[in-house]
């Protein structure tokens, strides 16, 4: 069996969160290709390393002197490698860094050093061998992913190599220049290992014991998900949970390879195993939920809409010129509604409306703000009937008003439009219909 395990910054974020680290890959043999993410808060106050070194190298461009921010960057590692008993320097390192940050090598190769000096501490730690992740991972001239030259390399080193680091978030485009994936990118770096090895499971360690039913910060002791699918996650996922980066899900779901996130200070935790497909029956109809504030839905009425050949496409067309995308779109015979991101919104709200009236000569357009959509997800309510009406039924209990309901298609999700100021009371109300408290 082969694992590649990746650690999220909470992990790494000292040297005795290192060692926990060090005891979970060691406890494993099946533990060989490591993803570590660069130091995060070593308390709540604290600073990420990744934060640092964005600070210490707008210092740089703006022709400041950086060299208290990079020594106080590089204490950070010296208090790792001290506490980890190492006989490690890094000074050449940040020699190069210093260079690098005075011939401007770009904000992407600024943040990515935080990966990049974590590997090599990670490395030396575990007696794995250091691979830069510049040499194996590579974006193309548009500085789009390449996932295929990336996977032929990556494939290739990592079959003569038993045991290897490999740093997350960054890679390098055709021209040797260090490109970033946005944050969070380590989890898409470890993905990419995964299916670069063709691993039996990729281990996604961080600081909760994987994914939870609802937000634990609005919903008390939410239940954790045992077992959960990738489309469920991807739907839980783009409507703001985010136990787990986006992108990440992509490269291992070609392979069909389980991701398990599971919690560095609780390793006894199962946590929860993100698959492709699953006969396991969820303990509930739902299995999570997740939700988003700050939309703004855009209702345009027209007589005899639906005769009207093409008229969707227009008004989506107007959207499109002005560089809007949009969420979802219900619609009735004579109504059509178009719900988008408030913040994209507003500030092209006269020239989107101009267009909607030059393009489909609408009767009336309506706007209503602040509004926020939740999504109700879950394999377990497909063929189960009274879903939505069990949602109604609680909502209206509770006066809360639904201001929009659309259901996929897939059966696999509800999505729920309610006011801004009820999002936190839905999402309570909606968790205490399918999973009670005294499950």
């Amino acid at each position: 069996m082969v694992k590649v395990v990746k650690f999220g910054g909470s992990s790494l974020a000292s040297a005795e969160q290192f060692k926990k680290v060090g005891n979970i890959i060691k406890a494993e043999e099946d533990r060989r290709y490591v993803v570590p993410s660069a130091p995060g808060k070593r308390f709540s106050d604290d600073i990420k390393v990744t934060d640092m070194l964005y600070k210490c190298y707008a210092e740089a461009e703006n022709g400041k002197n950086f060299d208290k921010s990079l020594q106080a960057i590089k204490e950070r590692y010296d208090e790792i490698i001290k506490g980890l008993g190492l006989k490690l320097n890094l000074s050449d390192q940040f020699k190069t860094i210093k260079k690098n940050f005075e011939n401007l090598a770009g904000s992407d190769y600024a943040a990515s050093r935080g990966e990049y000096l974590n590997g090599i501490i990670m490395a030396e730690y575990l007696g794995y061998e250091f691979i830069d992740a510049a040499t194996v991972i590579f974006f193309d001239k548009n500085g789009e992913f390449d996932s295929e030259k990336t996977n032929d390399n990556l494939s290739k080193k990592l079959s003569k190599i038993e045991r290897a680091v490999i740093p997350g978030f960054y890679g390098a485009l055709s021209n040797g220049k260090i490109k970033t994936f946005s944050r969070g990118g380590s989890d898409v770096t470890g993905s990419i290992v995964a299916r670069a090895v063709k691993a039996d499971i990729y281990e996604n360690w961080t600081d909760v014991s994987g994914f939870m039913a609802a937000d634990p910060r609005i919903v008390k002791n939410p239940k954790s998900i045992d077992v959960i699918t990738y489309r469920e996650l991807r739907e839980l996922s783009y409507m703001g949970a985010s136990v787990l980066h986006e992108s990440a899900i992509f490269p291992v779901r070609k392979e069909g390879i389980p991701i398990n996130i599971r919690n560095t200070n609780a390793p006894q935790d199962k946590g929860t195993m993100i698959v492709g497909t699953t006969c396991n029956v969820p303990s509930y109809k739902i299995t999570g939920i997740a939700g988003k504030k700050g939309f703004v839905s855009i209702s345009i009425d027209k007589e005899l809409m639906n005769s009207e050949i093409g008229f969707g496409r227009k008004v989506l067309q107007v959207f499109e010129d002005n560089g809007i995308s949009f969420e979802h779109m219900p619609s009735g015979i004579d109504t059509m509604t178009v719900f988008v991101h408030q913040d994209e919104f507003i500030e092209k709200e006269q020239k989107v409306l101009a267009g909607l009236h030059r393009a489909v000569n609408p009767d009336t357009i309506e706007l209503e703000s602040d509004l926020s959509l939740i999504a109700v997800v879950g394999r377990g309510m497909k063929n189960n009937s009274g879903i939505a009406g069990a949602i109604f039924s609680a909502l209206a209990k509770e006066k809360i008003n639904i201001k929009m309901i659309d259901q996929g298609s897939s059966e696999l999700n509800i999505i729920i439009g309610v006011r801004n100021k009820y999002f936190e009371d839905a999402i309570r109300t909606i968790y205490g219909v399918f999973v009670p408290e005294e499950a």
